[in-house]
């Protein structure tokens, strides 16, 4: 009962997982597509036209273009001239407080100047004084003119006839008195009784401003009911465009918005809804085994999330364009990472969903599924740099390939071919090229491990291998040769052979600790026969442990710490298990202290490992190496893990199983197949 209540839990747990996985991928995809009002066709100046004939369903305007709009405001406003009002007090106010500041005349010049200085700065404020900045960007164009409120009425001035605050001060100074005195005025600080008397009208400005504006005619002519615009496979022409943008924008006030932008949520909600429910459709029948790893379906999810909303922000905003974004890094992370069949169907969906944010979905679906399955093709195994180069440059081509055949069947003359468009696919190839350092970034985020990085570990100079080849080198030939035997039996069944080579060369990193207690690095001397069998067994099985913390501290990937874990499984440390029932036949004996901590292997790699560790150190014990003997141990050996239940929970086979057996029988026999015997020389 207990079972099946946990089955069910487990199997609600799954479903509620898949329908979170769900909603919130249509959730997000939803709220970052670009929603136009009243869009109803996709169209561009010099494309042919998709849909079907278009007749004028009502009379309406055809609207000038935003340019031609600008352009007539832009004369208009040639002949706008702003409004300013003088200030008479501000003059009063400033030349009151320069004769304040100065009551006993200018320091070190005749009272006189006082007087003239004043003088000239009540002329100044008569001619007008304007704002530095206004001054400045008006007197760039010698025609400028602005009127000047007196009252009820306002007269016409050219800005040159006034001042800036900075040019009445120097005006000051051409005077042929004052000029002479300059370095002593210029320490009274004159500027600070310079100040603009002529202060910008806004509200009279705007509102002149605004009818002059008005006056532009926002159409120029008319489209009739019944008239027809366009027709299937037409080149829409500047012209033409104008009338369907016009179409358009009529269109959108005739309809309700409100209710449209909600068909439109609607509709793209539904479409999200399907290809999403799909997707999670096909992990579901034929990758399970995903759905128990939250870092790989966490990936998967964002995969599908990430581009479709990258592409929605950009057509919203319409900042560069769309195909410059690397869309076949998707398959690339996944085809290495999981495997190609799941890197297509994510690839087909995540381009599906960025296609309900583009124009021309036709030939966007088509260029990026092309390319994605390129660099399924060109990137079967990622094991140097190079080969992202080589995807990088055939998707680039391919790209531009299928874009001069779909441009071939809609247009009959080269002239009229779209060339930028190559540019566009030459800076997706060059942002392809960034596959390489992500790669790093998608490995520490989901915890996965690439080709490369398992060639990086792989090597032997690296410091803690080269450290155990130095501490322990036994083990370390023994991991050495585990890892070629194991690689073999994975080539041979269809599994991942350089992981198990790369795992099997750390899974006794935790025998550096204390080198000696283990068989293949004693020197004739064995240190266990000073300890129990209980003692001996602990420091045997802390090899695992020590193992894992040593990987800790040299920051070596899940996957590898998982063959240190798993390559003993839930076993017994055997030897001393027998040697202490033997000794002890009439005490119950505590089988934990005997026991590995686990767990047993979940991979088929790990079961590899497993076999070959075994099999590889208990054939060095053999008293002879016969065809029989290897035979005998390796059938021995392996039918004892699968009868203690080792590989009741890793995917492995009988029919693997056999092969394993197999490979290690014929390597073992090449290993220690009996040298012939010269003969001797008689005299």
């Amino acid at each position: 009962m207990s079972k099946y209540k946990l089955s069910e839990s487990n199997y609600l747990r799954d479903i509620t997982t898949r329908i979170v996985l769900v909603l919130l991928t249509v959730v997000i995809v939803v709220w970052a597509l670009p929603r136009e009002e009243g869009k109803m066709f996709h169209y561009d100046e010099g494309k042919p036209w998709m849909y079907g004939q278009l007749i004028a369903q009502y009379d309406f305007p055809v609207y000038k273009t935003e340019e031609a709009l600008q352009a007539e405001r832009d004369s208009i406003l040639k002949h706008f001239q702003p409004y300013y009002n003088k200030n008479a007090y501000i003059g009063e106010k400033n030349i009151d407080q320069f004769n304040k500041d100065f009551p006993n005349g200018l320091p070190d010049l005749p009272l006189v100047y006082k007087a003239l200085v004043a003088n000239r700065l009540k002329m100044l404020y008569e001619v007008g004084i304007m704002d530095p900045v206004q001054y400045s960007a008006m007197s760039k164009d010698t025609s400028s003119v602005i009127r000047i409120v007196d009252g009820k009425e306002a007269q016409s001035y050219h800005v040159q006839q006034f001042r800036s605050t900075t040019t009445a001060y120097e005006q000051l100074f051409q005077d042929e008195v004052l000029v002479k005195e300059r370095a002593a005025l210029q320490r009274c600080n004159l500027n600070n009784y310079i100040e603009p008397n002529l202060i910008y009208d806004q509200v009279r400005s705007e509102t002149e401003k605004n009818d002059m504006l008005s006056l532009i005619a926002t159409a120029s002519g008319m489209v009739l009911e019944g008239q027809r615009i366009i027709d299937r496979g037409d080149i829409v022409d500047s012209y033409t465009y104008r009338v369907l943008d016009s179409f358009e924008k009529e269109a959108k006030k005739r309809n309700a918005s409100e209710d449209e932008l909600m068909m439109t949520v609607i509709g793209q909600a539904l479409l999200v809804l399907i290809l999403v429910i799909l997707f999670t459709v096909y992990l579901t029948l034929f990758r399970k085994d995903y759905f128990v790893k939250p870092r790989s379906i966490a990936m998967l999810y964002a995969m599908i999330v990430i581009f479709p909303v990258l592409v929605s922000l950009m057509m919203r905003h319409l900042f560069f364009n769309v195909y410059i974004i690397p869309y076949a890094i998707v398959p690339i992370f996944i085809r290495v990472f999981m495997d190609s069949r799941t890197a297509f169907i994510t690839h087909v969906i995540m381009i599906l969903l960025s296609a309900v944010a583009v124009k021309y979905q036709y030939e966007f679906i088509i260029i990026q599924l092309v390319a994605g399955l390129v660099a399924i093709y060109s990137l079967r195994e990622l094991e140097k740099r190079s080969q992202i180069f080589l995807t990088a440059v055939l998707v680039t081509i391919t790209s531009s390939l299928i874009y001069l055949a779909i441009q071939l069947i809609q247009n009959d003359d080269f002239s009229n071919l779209d060339s930028t468009m190559y540019v566009y696919f030459a800076v997706n190839g060059f942002l392809l090229l960034f596959a390489y350092p992500l790669m790093l970034v998608i490995e520490k985020t989901f915890g996965f491990i690439s080709a490369v990085t398992l060639f990086e570990l792989s090597n032997t100079n690296n410091e803690l291998l080269r450290r155990m080849s130095e501490v322990a080198s036994g083990t370390f030939q023994h991991s050495i040769n585990v890892g070629n035997l194991g690689a073999e039996i994975a080539n041979k069944i269809g599994a991942k052979a350089q992981l198990v080579r790369t795992g099997a060369l750390y899974h006794d990193i935790g025998k550096m600790e204390n080198p000696v207690f283990f068989t293949e690095n004693q020197a004739g001397v064995n240190p266990h026969d000073k300890l129990s069998d209980i003692e001996s067994a602990r420091i045997i099985i802390s090899h695992v442990t020590d193992g894992l913390s040593l990987a800790e501290k040299y920051s070596l990937p899940a996957v590898i710490k998982e063959f240190i874990t798993t390559h003993h499984g839930a076993g017994l440390a055997k030897y001393f298990y027998v040697n202490y029932k033997n000794e002890h036949p009439d005490e119950e004996v505590d089988v934990n202290m005997f026991s590995y901590p686990g767990p047993n292997p979940f991979t088929r790699e790990q079961a590899i490992l497993m076999m070959t560790d075994t099999v590889e150190a208990a054939s060095r014990s053999l008293p002879e190496y016969t065809e029989e003997s290897i035979s005998t141990l390796v059938n021995k050996l392996i039918d004892a893990q699968i009868a203690d239940g080792n590989f009741k929970e890793c995917p492995i086979t009988f029919r693997d199983i056999d092969i394993a057996k197999q490979v290690l029988i014929d390597r073992l026999k090449s290993m220690y197949h009996t040298r012939i015997q010269y003969p001797e020389l008689k005299s």
